[in-house]
């Protein structure tokens, strides 16, 4: 039948002779149409043999590449790729994962599904229900059986399926209208309360057969639609509109009796029962549902392509290039026109309509425009709002193509206007990973709780992150919080409690070497050399305040000068007591004045002894300052909720030297010290030193796995500690006994009672 009409516009008026042309005939310039998309290309068929423009106002499937088979074939409508994006936009953007999809079972239907579930699956998105509708004719004859119709309409009112997307062509919306009007009239239904995502086919007042229908069913309904702005003056026109009027068409009488349910006198015969047509019926006073008072998107499109086709004749007749042959006394000579020149006029259209919108095609014949969002309002006397909510706008830039106004949709009633939820099940909170179901689609899935370290910030996230380094996760693994600086501060209880401890044995040592030197003429002072002992002494203060370097925010100088500085004043100290216990041990075995070793027994030995034990350690720590210096660092791994603020060793192995160095000098003093326990108590303090280096062994032996167990300011703390404990022993060991006598027994500090029991 198509092509029948089309060739019987390119013959003359009383019969289809193509390619004959009559001198009184009015040559075909262009065609607007048709209906649908099918019908247009059975027409650009033919014309486009004659390269006739044709301009369509109907969807097209984007995957058609017309724009190439058909080169004078139009669009006065946008591309329908931007539609399909847009309904995953839209769905992306109300989180609906879970959605059902309608479409006829036919060629148009598969193509829909077969572009739209592949984009669907790309972002995540699961077609849960595919409902396929027959042809409306096989659901009027009862065709199909009455069982298979009313199982289609009991499965939409599938409960776990709320969002359903419909390609909303006529055949497609009218069977789905007859499916929930049969599901109700046969208490299959109650109603059908979902959000319906409706393509720009989408029209309620398509077939007054639908008068009857209740359309509370699509309330709250989404739908694209063409851009369209108001035309001024269209409603008025509507009004205008008469069945009689002289430049009516021949289809007004047919829709009038139709839409008004009665006959014209003049036009059909009289039935009983039945109204007559007066012409004087209100097009406004029909229900919307049946007829809209305000232009429709395919309304707009037509009028676009009217217009456009004018201007592009007016472009023609102004064209200087062709004045000569078109114009004939000012007017287009229309049988001598050629049509294809019409081509290369609409490929440069542009204008603006009445509307105030600019109207230009694209590169492949389409207009440039966009979609509008619709949301559908309906009222029980079958009357409705349109209220646009958003668009769809490839003119733009990508990031504000979509755009939709959430507060402004009025949802169906059964969701109480809580936005609706299309997901397969409950989403994850934050904290929760998603877990795949086995034997089900990829958007159902179990809630995993992050593993430790881990956390998820927001619903249904595939997978936990680790928070950055300088932050952790909080308890519920939603949130990651920012990690505290930990090092020993002098303002803590602990830092204040060594740095007391610290203080008051400076000071015990202080006090100690000012009672020395007040007596330094008492025998038990000048016995075992008393340069010595001083020296001793000030290295054991100094001991106790090298620890204070360990307190406070670690820097540069403070790691430089730590171990080092803790290394040569133990080596030292350590050095001063081997020198002692050498000393009386040498004293005892020079029992002959005038010998060789008596004489070797004085302040060289010592001083040399002291030196050159304490410049090995000395070299040992400049290599590791040359070498790998400690530095300030910050440790993110060690603890969970912490950044250690530490110094570095740099070198692992030459701070384990220093530390070898230093064990193997006492180990050599506590051998000398333990062969020399046994000679004459009064001169003798090696038995105190014995029981000094034992601490002192105990003390650093302990410290090793103390250390490497314990973490941040605690491991700090376990270093001062070993060091305050070491030095103490060695203090109390060593001098409390003398100090005793000293204060307490000033009667036993006489060289006569010193030589009694040698």
């Amino acid at each position: 039948m198509t092509h029948h009409n089309t060739l019987k516009l390119l013959s003359t008026q009383e019969r289809i002779i193509p390619n004959y042309n009559c001198n009184n005939q009015m040559n075909l310039v262009a065609v607007i149409g048709g209906l649908d998309s099918e019908i247009s290309l059975q027409i650009s068929n033919i014309l486009g043999i004659y390269k006739i423009p044709q301009i369509a106002y109907c969807v097209f499937p984007p995957v058609l590449n017309a724009n190439t088979q058909f080169p004078s074939f139009y669009r006065m409508i946008p591309n329908e790729a931007f539609q399909y994006r847009g309904i995953i936009l839209l769905l992306l953007h109300f989180q609906w994962t879970w959605v059902g999809i309608i479409a006829a079972d036919d060629d148009k239907g598969e193509q829909f599904m077969r572009t739209l579930i592949p984009m669907l699956s790309q972002e995540s998105i699961c077609t849960a229900h595919i409902e396929k509708t027959p042809p409306l004719s096989q659901v009027l004859e009862m065709a199909q059986p009455f069982e298979q119709v009313l199982a289609k309409a009991v499965s939409l009112n599938n409960p776990k399926v709320q969002v359903f997307i419909v390609n909303a062509d006529p055949q497609t919306t009218s069977c789905l209208k007859w499916f929930i009007h049969l599901g109700i009239l046969h208490g299959m239904l109650r109603s059908v309360g979902k959000v319906w995502v409706m393509t720009a086919h989408w029209d309620f007042s398509t077939q007054t057969v639908h008068r009857d229908f209740d359309i509370q069913n699509f309330h709250g309904a989404l739908s694209f639609a063409i851009h369209s702005e108001p035309v001024l003056g269209f409603p008025k026109f509507l009004q205008m509109l008469h069945p009689d009027s002289p430049n009516g068409d021949g289809f007004i009488k047919i829709f009038w009796e139709q839409a008004f349910s009665c006959l014209f006198l003049d036009f059909k015969e009289s039935k009983e029962n039945e109204e007559i047509c007066t012409g004087q019926e209100k097009l406004e006073s029909l229900p919307g549902a049946l007829f809209e008072m305000s232009m429709t998107g395919q309304s707009y499109s037509i009028y676009n392509a009217v217009y456009a086709m004018a201007h592009a004749l007016h472009k023609m007749y102004t064209s200087r290039a062709t004045f000569s042959s078109l114009v004939n006394r000012r007017r287009l000579h229309l049988p001598t026109m050629q049509p294809w020149k019409l081509n290369s006029f609409l490929r440069r259209i542009s204008f603006n309509n009445s509307a105030g919108e600019k109207v230009f095609l694209d590169d492949n014949g389409e207009l440039a425009t966009g979609f509008d969002i619709i949301n559908w309002v309906t009222f029980p006397n079958q009357t409705f709002s349109q209220v646009k909510v958003g668009r769809m706008d490839p003119q733009v830039p990508l990031d504000r193509q979509f755009t939709i106004h959430g507060a402004a949709i009025t949802w169906h009633t059964i969701f109480n206007q809580v936005l609706p939820l299309a997901v397969c099940n409950d989403h994850c909170p934050p904290g929760f990973s998603k877990k795949k179901k086995e034997g089900e689609l990829f958007c159902c899935y179990d809630c995993a709780s992050c593993p430790d370290g881990k956390i998820s910030d927001r619903k249904d996230m595939d997978d936990c992150f680790r928070c950055p380094e300088d932050q952790y996760p909080n308890k519920n693994r939603d949130e990651c919080l920012p990690k505290v600086h930990n090092f020993l501060s002098f303002s803590e209880p602990l830092g204040i409690t060594l740095v007391s401890l610290a203080l008051s044995f400076s000071l015990i040592t202080a006090l100690v070497l000012g009672i020395f030197i007040r007596h330094r003429n008492t025998p038990i002072v000048k016995a075992n050399n008393r340069d010595l002992t001083y020296t001793l002494l000030i290295l054991l203060l100094l001991c106790f305040l090298s620890s204070l370097l360990f307190i406070g925010r670690p820097q540069t100088v403070t790691c430089y000068f730590r171990q080092t500085a803790f290394g040569i004043i133990f080596s030292m100290v350590v050095s001063c007591v081997l020198a002692k216990t050498i000393i009386v041990l040498l004293a005892f075995m020079a029992t002959k004045p005038g010998t060789r070793m008596r004489k070797s027994v004085g302040k060289g030995l010592a001083n040399s002894i002291l030196l050159f034990c304490s410049f090995i350690q000395v070299v040992v720590c400049a290599v590791w300052l040359c070498t790998s210096p400690p530095f300030p660092n910050f440790n993110m791994h060690s603890m969970d909720k912490e950044i250690i603020v530490e110094c570095n060793e740099g070198s692992s192995m030459m701070f384990y030297c220093v530390l070898g160095y230093l064990g193997f000098l006492a180990m050599v003093s506590f051998m000398v010290a333990f062969l020399a326990r046994k000679l004459p108590d009064s001169f003798n303090e090696a038995k105190f030193i014995s029981f000094s280096m034992l601490v002192f062994f105990s003390v650093w032996l302990s410290f090793i796995p103390s250390y490497l167990s314990t973490k941040g300011k605690y491991m700090v703390a376990v270093e001062i500690f070993s060091i305050l404990v070491s030095s103490a022993g060695l203090l109390g060991f060593i001098f409390f006994p003398k100090c005793y006598i000293i204060i307490f027994r000033p009667w036993l500090n006489c060289k006569a009672q010193l030589i009694r029991k040698y």
